[in-house]
């Protein structure tokens, strides 16, 4: 069969014909059932109306291919096909056209103002923004940018431009501020229009703090800006931009109230029918206030856009002890609820949102501060629908107060909201637990992915923590197409890292005191875009980010110093390992130094890495002789010869093998057995914060003791990655035991079900469990090495990997397992399995036949 071409994207977006930038790099898969196919060559063509331009590539490059026609103006539109050749002479049809158009705006071209609301007005109370105007006959385009401090949606003449939600998301609003990009010619006619814009403060407004001490960060009024181009067939452009003196604004809307972490007030008896339309009556409106505060000219988002994108239904209706009536939706989510209700004008519903029941009552106390509660006025005219706008909470039960007449559980919907990637990588196997397990991950990962990663999407908290996607990235990354997501908010760690003088805790920084140097968590700067390329093979993140990896390095080596340990000092070390009390989570079993200083090691050799393959020779050679270092000193200083660290735990010394700080052979072999001593020696339950989890299982399998690994990940006692599926749980947990086996919730202050960073165990599934790994930047080489665990009857995996669709699976049977993998076209792949010599193979479909490596026996968990 020839090949076809398949996937072609331009940057990251896939959701959008959109690119924010002037030289998109531009992506493709083939398909064949040729084996061992690769690619020689490809044609790229690019047409503009009638004109067209081909470029050839040769090799096989078929990732992140760089533009190779003029750069692209403002506004300016086409299409791109891609073709095929492959080794073999066989040459493909021409892939379907992908639509490209420029969403940025040229040097010079923002000439919008930001408006606000017109004092005095209630902080909270949300805005409407309207202008009318006027288009003439002959509109070839119009093209909306719009963006906000604050949250926003516009409409044209009573329609949305679009289906995005909390736009334009949350950057490091004092340093970038994104835009959006929309098509509106549709939403126009000839003749008079309008355009309105609904805004709320979102997270520019938010109080930000802990124990009651929060407070405002940005600013104390959300504000919008927005220009509207339209050319026309006779060559004319006109702008109509906000800042222009005739834009009308109004506080009395029917949204009363909002807030991230509050909920949000809707009052249907304030509607304003036809309010973004042309004709409306706005006699009581007011001019529009410009906002005094610094403009900041705003940047093409890259990222994708948060979206609702699953509804769930009531699984059950629970009449409380107190009789209350709670709704539980039978998943911990992140999003909001849609209602229909029927009633009398100003009858009021009132949603109260939680994670857990307690008692048999909503579980509210680990919200601490956000009250997570939505309100809706009726206005009395029929049946009503409504769902809030500018608010998220992260929930599995729902409480109805206020309900009028007979209650209905069809009429109340959850719906899901998180920023829309797609889905890459997938896991089943024979063992139910673990599945839903995994299952836990990806909801995690869903409910804390919006906009930015979060660590927790319920409480009074729900910020950007560094550490947590530090240790989650490579799970993020297989899970779903995070790189455009990842890529932006590394922009943003870069800008607060020398806005603050170093990395902050949280990204985008919004506490004043989260500037102090913190292992593993400000390491991200080094390890994210690491993750990036060795997942993406996207290079481009390591050249924007390398100022900012660098830097990183340089300034914990400075605080260093000659012994080249970095000692002493703030630190949040092995947070939560299982042995921290309730209230003091810092208090881990293994050394704070012994953290932060294999933390210097790993990031200055990723620095190193990252030198040369940019080409920066001379940095390539001072940090890679700066981490030899820093190994020599940290195994001198912790570690002794006979395979002991000084901090006893299985942190420590999975840190050693994993990081490469131990490179002898027998001394890794050593630490490796005094590790899986204290797995055993702990009746196989986790004895890791953090930094050791996604680490333990690697240093295990890496040195021998797989079966070791299994026990752990199938232990199902508390602590250990299994015991919240007993306990009913449906995302990962923030503690390993947030909730404790009498079924009350954990009595620190610090509690959450849905914290996605001890799901980093399923990156090891898929590469360990499973078997499915890169082996080369992008998967262009993919390493096949499943090790089958005792326990489990098969594993299996998928990933659509940049080349295409990878898959491994293994199954058990009559002391045999049987071996399956697929491995894209234009890939290879390494093949290592129990009793056999390591193998490379080709593109194709490929299966072998191993004896079955487990014990004879069960082991004992």
């Amino acid at each position: 069969m020839h090949p076809s071409v398949h996937g072609v994207r331009a940057e990251y977006r896939t959701d959008s014909p959109f690119v924010g930038v002037n030289r998109p790099r531009l992506s493709w898969k083939t398909e064949t059932t040729a084996p061992n196919w690769t690619q020689a060559g490809a044609d790229i063509e690019w047409r503009r109306g009638e004109a067209t331009a081909v470029a050839h590539v040769d090799g096989p490059d078929s990732v992140f291919v760089a533009w190779p026609f003029a750069s692209l103006l403002p506004r300016e539109r086409g299409s791109v096909r891609v073709r095929v050749r492959g080794a073999d002479d066989a040459v493909s049809d021409w892939s379907a056209p992908l639509e490209i158009r420029a969403g940025f705006l040229g040097e010079g071209e923002w000439h919008a103002k930001f408006l606000t609301v017109p004092e005095p007005a209630d902080i909270g109370q949300p805005v409407l923004l309207r202008r009318e105007f006027t288009v003439r006959e002959g509109l070839r385009a119009a093209t909306l940018y719009s963006t906000a401090r604050g949250l926003f949606q516009v409409e044209i003449s009573g329609v949305a431009v679009d289906e995005e939600r909390f736009k334009p998301g949350w950057t490091a609003y004092k340093s970038r501020l994104v835009h959006e990009t929309n098509d509106v010619t549709g939403l126009l006619a000839a003749g008079p229009n309008a355009i309105g814009a609904a805004l709320a403060g979102g997270w520019y407004t938010e109080s930000f703090g802990f124990h009651g001490e929060a407070r405002p960060f940005y600013g104390k009024y959300p504000s919008f800006a927005a220009q509207l181009v339209l050319e026309y067939e006779d060559g004319a452009t006109e702008v109509i931009a906000t800042g222009d003196g005739r834009w009308r604004a109004a506080a009395d809307g029917p949204v009363t109230a909002s807030g991230i972490y509050a909920g949000e007030d809707h009052d249907a008896r304030r509607a304003l029918p036809g309010w973004s339309s042309p004709g409306f009556a706005d006699a009581t409106w007011i001019d529009a206030r410009t906002d005094a505060a610094k403009a900041i000219v705003p940047v093409p988002r890259t990222a994708p856009p948060v979206r609702a994108t699953e509804e769930l239904p009531v699984a059950e209706v629970i009449t409380t002890p107190s009789g209350r009536t709670v709704l539980d939706f039978g998943q911990n989510l992140v999003g909001h609820l849609r209602i229909r209700v029927s009633g009398r004008e100003g009858d009021t519903v009132v949603l109260r949102h939680a994670e857990v029941l307690e008692h048999g009552e909503l579980g509210v106390r680990p919200l601490r501060h956000a009250k997570a509660t939505d309100r809706y006025t009726l206005a009395g005219n029929g049946s009503e629908t409504w769902e809030p706008a500018f608010t998220f909470h992260g929930f599995r039960y729902a409480e109805i107060q206020g309900w009028p007449g007979e209650f209905d559980p069809a009429d109340v919907t959850a719906v899901v909201v998180h920023s829309d990637m797609d889905r890459t990588g997938w896991f089943d196997s024979s063992h139910a637990q673990l599945n839903r397990l995994h299952e836990n991950v990806v909801w995690g990962m869903r409910g804390n992915f919006l906009s930015i990663p979060t660590d927790c999407p319920q409480r009074d908290e729900r910020l950007g923590w560094t550490g947590d996607i530090q240790v989650f990235s490579p799970t993020a990354s297989y899970l779903f197409d995070a790189d455009g997501f990842l890529a932006s908010w590394l922009e943003d760690l870069a800008l607060e890292q020398e806005a603050n003088n170093g990395v902050t805790f949280v990204v985008p920084n919004v506490l004043e005191w989260a500037k102090t140097p913190a292992a593993a968590w400000a390491d991200a700067a080094a390890v994210v875009p690491s993750v990036l390329y060795e997942r993406y093979a996207d290079r481009g993140v390591l050249e924007r980010q390398y100022p900012s990896m660098k830097g990183w390095v340089d300034q914990i080596a400075a605080l260093a110093g000659e012994r080249r340990l970095w000692e002493g000092g703030f630190q949040f070390g092995d947070w939560l390992d299982p042995n921290a009390p309730p209230d003091d989570p810092f208090q881990a079993k293994t050394d704070h130094d012994i953290v932060a200083s294999a933390y210097l090691f790993r990031s200055s050799r990723l620095v190193a890495g990252a030198a040369r393959l940019l080409g920066l020779d001379e940095d390539a050679k001072h940090y890679e002789a700066y981490a030899e270092e820093v190994r020599a000193a940290w195994l001198r200083e912790y570690a002794t010869p006979a395979g002991r660290i000084v901090s006893d735990t299985q942190t420590a010394y999975a840190l050693a093998i994993m990081f490469d700080i131990a490179a002898d052979a027998d001394l890794v072999a050593r630490l490796g057995g005094r590790l899986a001593k204290l797995v055993e020696k702990a009746d196989h339950r986790i004895g890791t914060g953090f930094v050791g989890t996604p680490l333990i299982q690697d240093a295990l399998v890496r040195t021998g003791h797989a079966d070791t690994a299994r026990a752990l990940l199938l232990q199902t006692g508390v602590p250990s990655w299994l015991y919240p599926v007993t306990m009913g749980a449906t995302t990962i947990w923030e503690r390993w035991d947030s909730m404790l086996e009498d079924g009350t919730i954990n009595p620190g202050q610090m509690t959450s079900f849905n914290h996605y960073a001890f799901g980093a165990i399923a990156d090891w599934m898929h590469r360990t469990v499973a078997g499915l790994a890169p082996r080369d930047p992008g998967y262009r080489r993919i390493a096949i090495a499943p090790v089958p665990l005792a326990g489990l009857d098969w594993a299996a995996t998928e990933h659509e990997t940049p080349y295409g669709r990878a898959t491994v699976r293994w199954e058990a049977d009559g002391g045999q397992v049987l071996v399956r993998a697929t491995v894209p076209p234009n890939t290879t792949a390494l093949v290592e399995l129990p009793g056999r010599e390591p193998e490379e193979v080709g593109s194709g479909e490929h299966t072998w036949t191993i004896a079955d490596p487990r014990p004879a026996t069960e082991p004992k968990a």
